[in-house]
């Protein structure tokens, strides 16, 4: 189990984070996979393995969904991720260490933009699930480069439905994590957090821009449906498939 600072740190960062002008450069895009996680593992069953599960933030919403049975939190090997916590399972990165049809449900958030080779890793993950089983997977689309130079892709609704039926998934069904607002926010949050700005114009930009900033998030419409993507904006794409 987490220790109490990685604990609060989940808290605060992934599962509980306030509203408030500190917070820009992160809120919208943590917000908006917390509800898509909260939302689509509603219908998960049996065993859960979570794919890139880095600090494993999302565990025990998983575990409290009620026909869950187990929980394995599966990342690169390394000593340590953060503080005590390691994941259940190690992997190279390229072969998932399970025999085919291994778990019922597979999820994987923000991680296929860090896979160089996204066809392979889907198709890995494909072998280990159980027939009719759920995949869901969140990528971001607005948001700067990091964990250089392990930074490969954005993708699009529609390059995400290929690669999904191109590895054998059926039902696929996308969604915006949001919409032109949020974009519009999620921009100024990240110009705020990440960009060249003098040190001390910074805390004076949050102070101003963030009234703006919450009345985009508040007043964001996401396109309703995957042909309502044409012409939209969007923060980044959930994705849910069956095997």
């Amino acid at each position: 189990m987490p220790g109490p600072n990685l604990k609060e740190r989940i808290e605060n960062e992934f599962l509980a984070m306030p509203l408030r002008p500190g917070n820009m450069t992160f809120y919208s895009v943590r917000t908006s996979i917390l509800r898509s996680v909260g939302a689509e593992t509603q219908a998960f069953f049996g065993s859960v393995l979570d794919v890139g599960c880095g600090f494993m933030p999302y565990r025990e919403l998983i575990r409290s969904v009620p026909a869950v049975e187990s929980y394995t939190g599966m990342d690169l090997e390394q000593p340590t991720y953060y503080a005590d916590v390691e994941p259940d399972l190690k992997w190279d990165g390229k072969t998932i260490p399970a025999s085919d049809a291994s778990f019922d449900c597979v999820m994987a958030t923000e991680f296929l933009e860090h896979y160089a080779e996204p066809e392979k890793g889907l198709a890995e993950i494909h072998r280990v699930m159980k027939p009719g089983g759920i995949f869901f997977a969140t990528v971001p689309f607005i948001w700067n480069l990091h964990e250089v130079p392990y930074d490969e892709y954005r993708y699009t609704p529609y390059s995400l439905e290929r690669l999904l039926r191109t590895a054998g998934f059926t039902e696929i069904r996308i969604k915006a994590l949001g919409g032109w607002n949020a974009a519009a926010a999620q921009m100024i949050g990240l110009w705020i957090g990440f960009s060249p700005l003098n040190r001390f114009a910074r805390p004076v930009l949050r102070s101003l821009l963030f009234p703006f900033y919450y009345l985009l998030l508040k007043t964001d419409r996401k396109p309703e449906s995957f042909d309502g993507f044409h012409g939209s904006m969007f923060t980044g794409l959930s994705v849910t498939a069956r095997r």
